[in-house]
């Protein structure tokens, strides 16, 4: 059964069972900073589960797109390990629990995948009598073929949060794969039995205290690897011999001109480049860009990991963005997006592959340093931490590394480099460890909720609000009143003050009542429908229960506004100018101005810039209608909507749209017509990032006041030419052509006193063994000045040793010289070195010239001593 039929199979299978297909969700979470990485079927539905969204559904089936990092180096060399991988999963919120999620994963994997009931095999966890009685009683598995596993592997948390025991689903793969041993089972990590789908019973909550609490709602998440079970129907050994991974092993086969099944160096390269290729194809569509933090970073790497095993097979030009097209071209029909950004994916991975050669060859120069200093020193080994920093800077696997130190006679410590490599392992699982689930004030905040109910949102069409005060957080506990002067957490049952959120700031403004006026100092939505207003006590006392008016500034929210609505215009000019593939990869939206980041190849040149800036201006003079409409998301999709990657829809969307010239799905706070934004001024435009370009710009009074400053500006650079504005340039043209005449008259001038002071040096030469020795301080040269003072001197003496010096703005110089005809006795690089040293620097050349940096000017004159001691010494 080939992988697009189990897929297919699964969702219909759970379709009939009531639940909602949807399709998967990115792979960069949506509002979600503590995870990096979309990993498990259910990080979609993390808000549903811990309370911070309500679902739409309480059923719902999905085929997620997955990436998991913390054993990449274990890809290619395993059956199973992979970094990019499909889950398949049914889900239930609320709605039913272990008996139906039981029932239905033995009916789906025996009647509709047709395995073998004598094959399976289940465990559940220790203490669950319940599943324990579903699967023998209900579903007639026998007693013995379900174990009891204890909390390590059969109890699902992280930390605070939702938590519950697993059941999990095995294959038997036979005797001829296991360990022999009559103790041989489901526990046993001989290969023989493969789990292929894991039921997680989310039954309680754990607080941080670790008590754990049953749930009211309880829920379902089960994950099935869609890789694992191909392999199983389709009888192969491993998960690269699936049709999911052949055809595409097959095509990096053929493009690296080897084959696969013949050699086990070759095979372990090709899985690895398959898999590799999969994740960053999949991960760049999303939205993320190789860089060198966070998610970036791991693209970087697998990205260089598979180049470099590619060049274990001899292949030194890029060829990853050619299998990044075979993957496109055999999962664009399940993934459309694939499709639809293949050109912006294919070229951001191409120009890192060009980036990675430059890098390797640097990397190739150090080791090829390092093997020559070992050499100096009589040793053959590389030490194990030069080998791994070659693998973490350059990208270098020690495959490679030992391989190019064993055709030079060297060794490597690979116990000295498999230490690093466990060290920055464990670095990394701390860094996992340290994100709960939900933090202990998510924890708090869904219990407040529970409590209080939901907060309604009424900024869209109010920017005041009567309400009531029905709670006060201080320092992360519930408080009763905040006095004068103090800080702390309002929540009312209305507000129209709009939470920082979609790259817009809150609202600022003021809750006044009956003997307090509190200052509005930042707004939070850390739930949904729930909103949190952080406050200043400015006058008197508020207290929970008392009438309140909230107050949005309208200077600020009209301010913000503007740039919010102009960010659309701006999104649209640069798909018009630059291309379709240019997609929102983040923004900022304050009152004072607006910064949007995009996905693009190369800088904006400025003849574009122009384009997009009068594009936006056209629209806003033509005073277009800005329209708010809500429609189901996948009538939006239809309608052409843009959505950005990384946010989280609902079924019902709100959507922004400009006139006929934009439509953008968006939460935030827009101006009625774009004629109100007045003015857009673009103020600059740079690069933040591999295929990331940052453009900054003003709208409104902020544009009118930064045109005004360069007025101002412009003005007083008139002011002394007497002139108008036009004519500055010609100006400043022409004041410039006189400044350069001056400067060369100024020169030449300068080099005929160096020349009259060098000769005048000549007078303190002096004679050591018949060799004509000269040192002086050259006062303010550089290095240049130094060069041409040698000149004068190597043409003026003959059997000469010279080393000369000077400081300019702080900065040492030292040039030293040697006649030709006394190189096999003097080296200058030798003499130099060596002057230098004294005055906190280095340096080195050839035999006849050399040249050397400091950084002490105050031992320059004990530094040129040392030339008569040189010559001595030879």
């Amino acid at each position: 059964m080939l992988a697009r039929e189990i897929r297919e199979k699964f969702l219909k299978f759970f379709e009939s069972k009531g639940h909602k297909i949807l399709p998967s969700a990115s792979l960069i979470p949506a509002n979600d900073p503590s995870l990096l990485w979309t990993a498990a079927g259910m990080v979609p539905f993390k808000p549903y589960f811990t309370g911070a969204a309500v679902p739409e559904v309480r059923r719902v089936t999905t085929c997620q797109k997955c990436l998991r990092t913390p054993d990449i180096e274990s890809v290619g060399r395993t059956a199973r390990h992979h970094t990019f991988f499909e889950m398949l999963g049914n889900f239930s919120f609320g709605d039913y629990f272990k008996k139906e999620a039981i029932t239905w994963a033995w009916e789906f994997v025996t009647e509709h995948l047709g395995i073998s009931k004598d094959k399976l095999y289940i465990t559940i966890y220790l203490d669950d009598d319940e599943a324990f009685d579903i699967w023998h009683n209900v579903v007639g598995v026998p007693a013995e073929r379900i174990t009891r596993l204890g909390k390590d592997t059969n109890f699902w948390e992280i930390g605070v949060g939702p938590c519950g025991p697993c059941s999990e689903i095995y294959v038997d793969l036979g005797p001829e794969k296991g360990c022999g041993s009559p103790d041989c089972g489901v526990a046993c990590d001989c290969g023989r039995f493969l789990e292929i789908w894991n039921l997680v019973f989310i039954q309680f909550f754990r607080d941080e205290q670790g008590n754990y609490t049953p749930l009211e709602q309880k829920g379902i998440d089960t994950g099935m690897g869609l890789e694992r079970v191909a392999s199983v129907l389709q009888g192969v050994p491993s998960n690269f011999d699936t049709d999911i991974f052949r055809e595409i092993m097959d095509y990096a086969a053929q493009i690296l001109g080897v084959k696969y099944g013949y050699d086990e160096k070759v095979d372990v390269a090709l899985k690895v480049i398959a898999d590799h290729t999969r994740a960053i194809t999949f991960a760049i569509t999303d939205g993320a860009l190789p860089s060198n933090e966070g998610r970036g970073y791991v693209i970087r790497r697998l990205l260089r990991r598979a180049l470099r095993f590619g060049r274990l097979l001899d292949r030194e030009e890029p060829f990853l963005h050619l299998v990044a097209a075979k993957v496109i071209e055999q999962m664009g029909d399940v993934y459309p997006e694939l499709r639809e950004k293949a050109e912006h994916t294919l070229k951001i991975i191409k120009l890192e592959e060009e980036k990675f050669r430059e890098t390797l060859n640097q990397g190739l120069s150090m080791l090829a340093e390092l093997m020559e200093r070992l050499t100096q020193e009589g040793k053959k080994e590389i030490p194990g931490h030069l080998a791994f920093k070659l693998y973490d800077t350059y990208g270098f696997p020690i495959e490679l590394t030992k391989e190019i130190a064993e055709e030079k006679g060297f060794t490597v410590d690979e116990e000295g480099f498999k230490q690093q490599m466990e060290e920055q392992r464990r670095r990394a699982r701390e860094a996992r460890e340290d994100v709960d689930y939900l933090s202990t004030r998510d924890a708090f905040l869904k219990q407040l909720k529970e409590e209080l109910g939901e907060v309604t949102f009424v900024g869209y069409e109010k920017l005041s609000e009567s309400t009531e005060i029905i709670a006060i957080i201080k320092n992360g506990q519930k408080v009763e009143s905040l006095a004068a002067e103090e800080e702390g957490e309002i929540i009312t049952r209305v507000t129209p003050f709009y939470p920082e959120g979609g790259g817009q700031v809150a609202d600022k403004g003021e809750i006044l009542g009956d003997g307090f006026k509190l200052s509005v100092l930042d707004v939070e939505k850390p739930l949904s429908d729930f909103i949190l207003h952080k406050v200043k006590v400015v006058e008197g006392s508020v207290k929970v229960g008392d009438k309140a008016t909230l107050m949005v500034d309208e200077t600020t929210r009209m301010s913000t506004a503007r740039n919010h609505t102009a960010t659309h215009l701006l999104h649209k000019a640069l798909k018009m100018v630059l291309g379709e593939h240019v997609n929102q990869a983040g923004s900022l939206v304050t009152p004072e101005r607006l910064r949007f980041d995009f996905t693009h190849f190369e800088g904006v040149s400025d003849e574009d810039l122009r384009k997009i800036e009068n594009i936006v201006n056209e629209a806003i003079l033509r005073n277009l209608l800005v329209q708010i409409d809500y429609t189901t998301l996948d009538e939006a999709r239809k309608a052409g909507v843009i959505a950005l990657f990384d946010e989280k829809y609902g079924d019902l969307v709100r959507v922004v749209k400009i006139g006929e010239f934009s439509a953008e799905l968006c939460g935030g706070t827009h101006v009625s017509s774009t004629g109100v934004i007045g003015f857009f001024k673009i103020l600059g435009e740079s690069s933040i990032g591999a295929g990331v370009r940052r453009i900054e710009a003003l709208t409104g009074l902020g544009a009118l006041e930064y045109v005004r400053s360069l007025e101002d500006t412009l003005q007083k650079a008139t002011e002394p030419y007497k002139c108008t504005f036009a004519e500055l340039p010609e100006k400043i043209s022409n004041t410039l052509k006189t400044l350069k005449e001056k400067d060369r008259e100024i020169e030449a001038l300068m080099q005929k006193i160096a020349s009259i002071e060098v000769k005048s040096l000549l007078n303190s030469v002096r004679e050591i063994k018949g060799v004509k020795v000269l040192s002086a301080i050259i006062d303010g040269a550089d290095m240049e000045g130094l060069r041409k003072a040698y000149d004068v001197v190597k043409a003026s003496l003959a059997n000469y040793v010279v080393l000369l010096a000077g400081v300019k703005d702080g900065k040492v110089n030292f040039l030293a010289g040697v006649d030709k005809n006394l190189t096999d006795k003097y080296h200058a690089g030798e003499l130099v070195k060596e002057a230098a040293k004294i005055a906190g620097g280095g340096g080195g050349g050839r035999p006849d010239m050399a040249q050397a940096g400091g950084k002490n000017p105050e031992k320059v004159k004990e530094a040129l001593q040392v030339i008569d001691a040189y010559v001595q010494s030879k």
